[in-house]
């Protein structure tokens, strides 16, 4: 049987809300050499209870699920239990669900497009320390961290918006339609509507052309051929 680098077998619990995801993967995770799947649980909440209970050496994630979601069960898990890592596996792979997860201590990340052969990779390579990522979610944040650094941002940005709204009218203020947004963010269209339809309703702007008035009187764009101080 291959085990990881300490010669045990993985300990794992698998947490997804849906109950046909759940014990499918619970079900390929019992054919897989190194894998001992220990528990599963319905949501975030469950999952943190087990993890207590039971000290599982890997938690496999889902994002999206009731009561506690994926990413606050993976800080809660890594404030608590430093001794349990977190590989996400979701069907989610843009920016809003892959930082977050990174950020609150994830050190794997999977879509449930894996196989089970990359499952047991990242599952191992996080208990020998290194990170447990599929080669997609490599090329994002390479591609993430290839991009020009976005303009300095206000610290308290205008009308209650948030940072993702102020960042979305900036790149409406370059001139960038919905769909080069949701490329440059790597989000849905949907997503943007939904952003733009929130800060239009926070500032009271009625088109892009408001907008892109309101992003230069508010210091959230560079009109063209003026450069920030």
């Amino acid at each position: 049987m291959t085990t990881d680098a300490s010669g045990a077998t993985a300990r794992v619990i698998v947490a997804d809300d849906q109950t046909v995801v759940r014990e499918g993967i619970v079900m390929l995770l019992g054919l897989l050499p190194g894998i001992e799947v220990i528990g599963a649980a319905g949501d975030g909440e469950e999952a943190v209870k087990l993890v207590g209970e039971l000290s599982p050496d890997v938690v496999l994630m889902d994002l999206r699920m009731p009561r506690c979601d994926g990413v606050e069960a993976t800080r809660r898990i890594r404030s608590e239990y430093p001794g349990t890592q977190v590989v996400v596996l979701t069907t989610f792979a843009d920016d809003e669900s892959l930082f977050p997860a990174l950020k609150a201590g994830a050190r794997g990340y999977l879509t449930k497009d894996a196989g089970g052969d990359e499952i047991v990779r990242a599952v191992h390579s996080v208990l020998s320390g290194d990170a447990g990522l599929s080669p997609q979610i490599q090329r994002r944040l390479l591609e993430r961290l290839s991009q020009p650094e976005p303009p300095t941002l206000p610290a308290s940005p205008p009308d209650g918006l948030t940072a993702r709204e102020t960042e979305v009218l900036g790149l409406i203020a370059e001139g960038l339609t919905n769909q080069e947004i949701a490329r440059r963010l790597h989000v849905s269209t949907a997503t943007v509507k939904t952003h733009i339809n929130n800060l239009f309703a926070k500032t009271s702007i009625k088109d892009r052309a408001q907008a892109v008035r309101y992003a230069y009187t508010h210091g959230l764009a560079q009109p063209p051929g003026r450069t920030a101080p």
